[in-house]
């Protein structure tokens, strides 16, 4: 169906115009005429039509002033202007109005026709491209939280490589490298700093999900993640890496105004602590202090930068690079830990190079804290005199380049220790499980069997046996049964079914076939030649 608008004071001109497009089109278009500008006007408020034919010469509002109106409030209409005028004194005027096409009467009734169903042709790409956009929209309104929510999960659990934050961000369109957390509570009501009945909240939460979300976006502009238990993080991107007072400030009365209204429109209670900002790969850090704040004080809102709740640092203390350098370490980094390790260390060296003794406690302090950090991650042994000759060395060391390498070799080895791990896990595991093949592939063995033996998934074993040995667990005990059993073939006047017995295989036919498949000779013809 098209909407279709005669704007003419000729009567004559409107009454072809209908006949013309009637007989043409029938039912497809619905008609309506109007004789003055100001007619035209309140039509096209009231009939919102798709196309409109319009005379620039009409009893008051003229032709032109009558189309700059109408777009106000309909910015689809396609416009085809008819006159009895030189149509290029208007073209400059109405070309920014949408006008398709100018006619000069009198005009024909193929013309009308053909210029008819070009209008029609632009609405109906215009309806398909709103159509399809709408669908986009549809689907964006289904995916957009599932990537959202993705993406805090990562962030929060730590659990992805940088591609994947960098996929995040852009699908998300988000081009900021810093960003802070808020965590949004609720319950049924605040008791000091303890939400009573978090339970219940939750399920009502999750069943109002969507609309807690649309309310929260016109206070907070972030990305909000799923209900978890009674609480719903909130990534807040920024692009500088603090926040000033007034802009700390604006978002605290914001997110009071936000509590007010959820409280009011769900009847329970609400509240929102923020973090401070820090890189994107830490939102954990922010998340946990959001966290926090709320749990050291009674208020609805509360900032972790207002609160004494972490510790401080002076103001030229290198914490990121601190915070980088462990994370290095614990990730088994080795290059990486070394170079933050030196400029940390140069740091030092540089703004407190005459005060050798708390450069020395502080080698002594990264040190310990590395090497705390590998045994964790690797399960070393620790021995309590391990680490008893550290402090002597260090009280020896005159100078600080001497301390320096010191350091840099101690950090190094606690990397070393956590990437060399990894390694010896996968290894010990393989050669564990080689030797009982080796030892017991006379037996019915399988996957599983010896999975449980070096006490990993048999999964991951099959996955680990083979990046490791290059071939999977049932190719390797194949080939192992078939070495055996050619050695038996060339030294023994053993039958078949004996042979294949010894070498695993209850099945003699079996052991034929897969003796022909790895030798290309059947078992009797090795044995012959």
């Amino acid at each position: 169906m098209y909407k279709v608008m005669l704007a003419d004071d000729e009567g004559i001109v409107i009454d072809s115009l209908k006949f013309i497009i009637e007989k043409e089109y029938g039912s497809q278009c619905d008609i309506r005429v109007a004789k003055t500008g100001r007619q035209v006007i309140e039509l096209a408020e009231e009939f919102q039509p798709d196309i409109a034919f319009m005379d620039i010469q009409m009893p008051g509002i003229n032709g032109i002033d009558a189309m700059r109106e109408i777009r106000r409030t309909n910015n689809h209409v396609v416009f085809i202007v008819m006159t009895a005028y030189d149509k290029f004194d208007y073209a400059k005027e109405a070309i920014s109005l949408g006008v398709l096409d100018y006619l000069n009467k009198p005009v024909s009734r193929d013309k009308i026709l053909e210029i008819l169903q070009r209008a029609m042709r632009q609405i109906d790409g215009e309806r398909t491209k709103r159509s399809d956009d709408l669908k986009v929209r549809e689907k964006l309104e289904i995916v957009v939280p599932i990537i959202e929510n993705g993406l805090i999960q990562d962030l929060l659990f730590k659990e992805y490589f940088q591609e994947d934050i960098d996929n995040y961000k852009t699908l998300l369109g988000i081009d900021s490298n810093y960003g802070y957390m808020a965590c949004m509570v609720f319950g049924r009501e605040l008791v000091g700093n303890y939400m009573t009945n978090a339970v219940a909240a939750s399920i009502q939460a999750q069943k109002s999900y969507k609309e807690i979300h649309t309310i929260t976006d016109d206070y907070i502009k972030g990305i909000m993640g799923n209900v978890m238990s009674n609480k719903i993080p909130i990534l807040i991107p920024c692009d500088s890496d603090t926040l000033s007072y007034n802009e700390r400030n604006a978002i605290v009365e914001s997110a009071r105004a936000l509590c007010r209204k959820l409280a009011e429109r769900f009847d329970m209670d609400f509240r929102v602590g923020f973090g401070s900002v820090k890189p994107l790969e830490r939102m954990s850090e922010s998340y946990e202090e959001a966290n926090s704040v709320l749990i050291s004080n009674t208020s609805h809102v509360a900032h972790v930068d207002d609160m004494p709740v972490a510790c401080q640092y002076e103001s030229n203390y290198p914490m990121e690079m601190e915070k980088r350098l462990f994370d290095e370490i614990t990730l088994g980094n080795v290059n990486e830990s070394s170079s933050i390790a030196q400029n940390f260390f140069e740091w030092m060296e540089e703004t407190y190079g005459s005060d050798t003794e708390s450069i020395r406690l502080k080698c002594l302090e990264f040190v310990l804290w590395a090497e705390h950090l590998a045994y964790e991650k690797t399960g070393r042994m620790y021995e309590f005199q391990s680490r008893a000759n550290y402090l002597s060395e260090l009280m020896s060391l005159g100078g600080l380049s001497d301390m320096k390498v010191w350091f840099m070799n101690k950090i190094k080895s606690a990397a070393f220790w956590v990437s060399n791990k990894h390694e010896e896990q996968s290894m010990s595991a393989v050669n564990k499980a080689k030797q009982y093949i080796d030892e017991n592939y006379m037996k019915e063995l399988t996957l599983d069997d010896v999975s449980r033996v070096v006490n990993i998934s048999s999964y991951y074993f099959s996955k680990v046996f083979k990046e490791e040995t290059g071939e999977n667990f049932i190719d390797y005990l194949t080939k192992l049964r078939i070495e055996a059993a050619k050695k038996l073939l060339k030294t023994t006047n053993k039958s078949m079914k004996e042979i294949s017995a010894e070498v695993g295989y209850s099945d003699p036919n079996y052991f034929s076939r897969n003796f022909k498949k790895y030798t290309g000779k059947t078992p009797t013809d090795y044995a012959k030649g």
